[in-house]
C-alpha cells in the first residue's frame, strides 16, 4: 500500500503511520471502509476491512446473514469425514467414504462416494449435495443399519415413522390451537417513554437484537397471548431485549415477572434491571433466598396490591401464595433448568399471559416445537461490536499451568473463576491456589453456604474485592462481570456440553480477550463422549457457536422426550434432520396446508458444470461452496453467492457460473414436479410427476406452437433445442420452458 505524500490526510483519522520503504508510507486509518480500491495514477491503494479479514458468508461467519431458525441448526458439509453416516433423501442411510474425481469422456467431475447395504456403492455428483444430510441420531446411537440402495427400505422406514408421528403432531396442534384461540391482552403501540428508554441503551444494538425486539412487540400488540422463544448465544444481549419488552408491558399498567432458575441468576437480573430502569419511576423487587422472610412477606403483599411493577425471582414466584394484581408479561430464563412441577405451573400461567423464554442452548423439545412452527422463535446470532471469541484450551490438570493462567489474568487487572465442583474439598483447593499465587485475593462460593455469606462473597467478587473466585457450578448462569476473563474448569470431563458452554460463557463478555482452561484428570480416564464434548467445545470457540453446541448436545445426549412420547427410536431410524422435516410435513398436512411435492429432479444435460480445483484448491471449502450452490434457490441468493466467490477466490469461471444456473434450474424443476430433464442431442425430454403443478392449458399451447414438440401418454414432454452447445443458452432455454409451464 503506497502513499507518496502525507498531504491531504486529516490528522484526526490517522491512528498510526509507518515508513514501508523508500518513498512509501503506510497508514492505519479509522473509518467504515468494507472493501478497498487501487488508484494507480495517484500511487494509492486503500485496503478495506473485508480485504484483510474473513467476513465472507462462505466461511459460515456467525451473524453474517439472517438465517431461519432451522438453518441455525443445520450441519456444515465441511464437517463430514470419511466413515460418517449420511442420509440420502432417495436412498436413505449410508456411509460416506470420501470424495472422488471421475471422468466421463472429456469431462471431469467431483463425486461423493457412499456405501450402502450389501457393499453397494453410490457416486453422488457434488452438484447434487442438496440430496445429502448428515445422519444425527439420538445420543451416541448409530443407525440400526445401512439401507439398501434403490430406496425400498428407506421408503418403508419413512412411512412407518410418519404414521407414528401423526398422533404426536395432532397433540402438538391442539396445544397450538388452544393458545391461538385464547384471549390475551393487546398492548398499545410504542409511547414516547418507550422510545426514551430504548435510546438510553449505552451500546449499539445488533441487527438481530432489533429484529427480535420487532418480533416481540408485534406479538405483544396482537390479541393472542405471546409464547416466544428468544434464542441467543451467551452474552449476545438477550436481557436488553427482555427489558424492552418489560418496559412495554409497564406502559399499559401491567406487572412483569422475571423467573430465573438460580438465586445467583435472579440476583444478577435484579441488579441489571435496577440499573437500567433507574431513571424511570419503576419499583423492582427480588424474591429469593437473598431476601429475609419478613421483607419478602411485605413484598408479596405489595405485589398483590399492584405496588410492585417488576418481580424478579426463582421458582418462589411460582408458589400458589404469590398473586399478582395484573400480570401482563412473564419472562423465563433458561426454562430447561426448571423441574416438571414448576413447568406445570408455568403452563397454567401461560394460558392468557404473554410469555418470553430466553435460552442460550435450547433443549431438543423446545427446538422441535420451534422448528415446526408450533412455537415462535427469534434468534440472536450477531455478536456485539468488539466482542472477541474465547480462547479455549483443553489440557491435563497441572498446577504450573493453573499458576500461569491466574498470574497472567491478575497481572492485567482482571479476575479469574476457578470451578471446583466438590464442596467437601473446595477449601483445600482454594488453599492450594493461595500457595501458588500468594498475592491473589481469593473468595470461595458454593450452594451449601448460608444466604448472607454467599451474597457477601458474590458481591465482593462483583466489586473486585477478590481476584480469584473458587466456586462450584453456581456461577453457571448469571454472573456478568466484565473484568472476569479467565475461567479454569477442573475435571471438565465430568460436565455436559451445554453446562461447559454456559460456564465458558461467564468470560469474554467485554472487548478483552478471554481464556477458558478445560482441565482433565488424564487421557486414560476420558470416555468417548467426554472426549467428544471437550473437542467440540475447543472447536466451537467461535462467537455464535451456541446453536452448533445445541445440535451436538442433541447428538451426545439424545433427542429427549417430546410431549412425554419417546422419540429416540424414530430419530435413530431416519436421523435428526429427516425427522424434523417429516414432522414439519405431518403438521402441515394436519393443518390442511399445501405440502411441497417430494420430487428430487434429476437433470442430465451433458454440460461441464463444476468447481475446478484450480479455482478453489481446498477440498473442504470446495465442498462447502458446492453445498451452498445446491441450496441456493433464488436468483437473489445466487447473485449474492457469486459476488462472495468473486471477492474470496477471484472472478468465477464459466463452469462455476453454469453450475449456479444449473442449481436454479433444478429448484424450478422440483417446484413444478418435473422428475427428470434429459438432453439427447438437440432434444430435451422432461418427465412429469403424476401430481406435477403444471398449467395444462399452457402445456398444450406450447406443444401446438413449437414445431417438433410432443407430449407422450407417459407424461414426457419432448421439445427440440433450437440452439447449439452453449451451456448458458441451453440452461436459459430450459429455464424459460419451466417458467412458461408453471401453474
Amino acid at each position: 500500500m503506497g502513499l507518496d505524500s502525507t498531504e491531504g490526510t486529516p490528522a484526526y483519522l490517522v491512528e498510526r503511520s509507518y515508513i514501508a520503504g523508500p518513498g512509501v508510507r503506510t497508514y492505519v486509518v479509522k473509518g467504515n471502509v468494507a472493501r478497498g480500491v487501487t488508484l494507480p495514477e495517484a500511487a494509492i491503494a486503500v485496503i478495506g476491512a473485508e480485504d484483510l479479514f474473513d467476513t465472507s458468508d462462505l466461511v459460515a461467519r456467525p451473524g453474517a446473514a439472517k438465517r431461519s431458525a432451522a438453518g441455525a441448526f443445520k450441519f456444515d458439509i465441511a464437517d463430514l469425514k470419511p466413515g460418517d453416516y449420511i442420509v440420502h433423501t432417495v436412498h436413505g442411510v449410508g456411509k460416506f467414504l470420501g470424495v472422488r474425481e471421475l471422468g466421463q469422456g472429456d469431462q471431469k467431475g467431483d463425486f461423493m462416494l457412499i456405501e450402502y447395504a450389501a457393499d453397494a456403492k453410490l457416486y453422488v455428483p457434488l452438484t447434487r449435495l442438496d440430496l445429502i444430510e448428515k445422519y444425527r441420531g439420538a445420543g451416541e446411537q448409530r443407525p440400526p443399519g445401512l439401507d439398501r440402495m434403490g430406496g425400498a427400505t428407506w421408503s418403508k422406514t419413512k412411512s412407518r415413522v410418519k404414521a407414528k408421528m401423526r398422533d404426536m403432531a395432532d397433540e402438538l396442534l391442539k396445544l397450538y390451537a388452544q393458545r391461538k384461540m385464547a384471549d390475551g391482552f393487546a398492548f398499545s403501540g410504542d409511547s414516547n417513554w418507550q422510545r426514551e428508554f430504548e435510546e438510553a441503551f449505552e451500546f449499539t444494538e445488533t441487527k438481530d437484537q432489533l429484529s427480535a425486539v420487532e418480533d416481540i412487540k408485534r406479538d405483544m400488540e396482537s390479541e393472542h397471548p405471546m409464547d416466544r422463544l428468544l434464542c441467543g448465544d451467551v452474552g449476545f444481549g438477550k436481557t436488553e431485549v427482555a427489558m424492552r419488552a418489560a418496559f412495554k408491558a409497564l406502559g399499559d399498567g401491567k406487572q412483569v415477572a422475571v423467573l430465573a432458575p438460580t438465586t445467583v441468576l435472579s440476583f444478577q437480573h435484579f441488579e441489571t434491571f435496577k440499573r437500567r430502569f433507574a431513571p424511570f419511576p419503576v419499583r423492582i423487587e427480588l424474591a429469593s433466598r437473598f431476601v429475609d422472610a419478613k421483607q419478602l412477606k411485605t413484598v408479596m403483599a405489595d405485589v398483590g396490591t399492584g405496588k410492585v411493577d417488576i418481580l424478579i425471582g426463582t421458582h418462589r414466584i411460582l408458589s400458589k401464595d404469590v398473586e399478582f394484581r395484573d400480570l401482563g408479561l412473564l419472562i423465563v430464563d433458561e426454562e430447561q433448568r426448571f423441574g416438571v412441577r414448576h413447568k406445570e405451573r408455568l403452563k397454567q400461567i401461560k394460558k392468557n399471559v404473554d410469555v418470553l423464554t430466553m435460552s442460550a442452548t435450547p433443549i431438543p423439545r423446545t427446538l422441535h416445537m420451534s422448528l415446526v412452527g408450533l412455537r415462535d422463535m427469534s434468534v440472536i446470532e450477531t455478536p456485539p461490536k468488539d466482542r472477541l471469541a474465547v480462547q479455549t484450551l483443553v489440557a491435563h490438570f497441572d498446577l504450573d499451568l493453573v499458576k500461569t493462567a491466574i498470574d497472567q489474568e491478575v497481572h492485567r487487572g482482571g479476575q479469574v473463576y476457578f470451578v471446583h465442583n466438590r464442596v467437601d474439598s473446595i477449601f483445600a483447593r482454594a488453599a492450594t491456589i493461595q500457595e501458588l499465587c500468594p498475592n491473589a485475593r481469593i473468595g470461595i462460593g458454593h450452594g451449601q453456604m448460608g444466604e448472607d455469606e454467599l451474597e457477601k462473597v458474590l458481591l465482593g467478587f462483583m466489586r473486585h474485592e477478590y481476584d480469584v473466585f473458587v466456586c462450584t457450578t453456581i456461577v453457571e448462569n448469571g454472573l456478568d462481570i466484565p473484568l472476569a476473563n479467565t475461567i479454569i474448569i477442573e475435571s471438565a470431563e465430568r460436565y455436559g456440553l451445554s453446562e461447559l458452554y454456559q460456564l465458558r460463557g461467564r468470560v469474554g463478555r467485554s472487548n478483552r480477550r478471554a481464556y477458558a482452561y478445560l482441565l482433565t484428570a488424564g487421557e486414560k480416564t476420558l470416555s468417548d463422549v467426554a472426549r467428544k464434548r471437550l473437542a467440540a467445545l475447543r472447536e466451537f470457540s467461535d462467537l455464535g457457536a451456541g446453536f452448533r453446541i445445541a445440535a451436538l448436545d442433541l447428538e451426545l445426549r439424545g433427542g429427549g422426550n417430546l410431549l412425554g412420547g419417546e422419540q429416540h427410536g424414530h430419530i435413530e431410524a431416519v436421523g435428526y434432520d429427516t425427522y424434523v422435516r417429516l414432522l414439519d410435513e405431518t403438521v402441515r398436512e394436519l393443518k390442511g396446508e399445501e405440502v411441497p411435492l417430494e420430487v428430487k429432479s434429476n437433470l442430465s444435460l451433458g454440460l461441464d458444470i463444476r468447481i475446478p480445483a484450480e479455482y478453489i484448491s481446498d477440498e473442504n471449502q470446495r465442498l462447502r461452496v458446492y453445498k451452498r450452490i445446491a441450496d441456493s434457490g433464488t436468483e437473489e441468493q445466487a447473485t449474492q453467492l457469486l459476488g462472495e466467490m468473486g471477492d474470496r477466490y477471484g472472478p468465477p469461471p464459466d463452469v462455476v457460473r453454469n453450475l449456479v444456473q444449473f442449481s436454479l434450474l433444478k429448484t424450478a424443476a422440483e417446484r413444478l414436479g418435473i422428475e427428470t430433464v434429459e438432453r439427447r442431442g438437440n432434444v430435451v425430454n422432461m418427465k412429469f410427476h403424476a401430481e406435477a403443478r403444471v398449467n395444462p392449458e399452457r402445456l398444450m399451447q406450447l406443444v401446438a406452437a413449437t414445431p417438433g414438440a410432443q407430449f407422450t401418454p407417459a407424461g414426457v414432454l419432448r421439445v427440440p433445442l433450437p440452439i447449439g452447445d452453449d451451456p448458458r443458452k441451453i440452461l436459459g432455454f430450459i429455464g424459460e420452458l419451466c417458467s412458461g409451464l408453471s401453474a
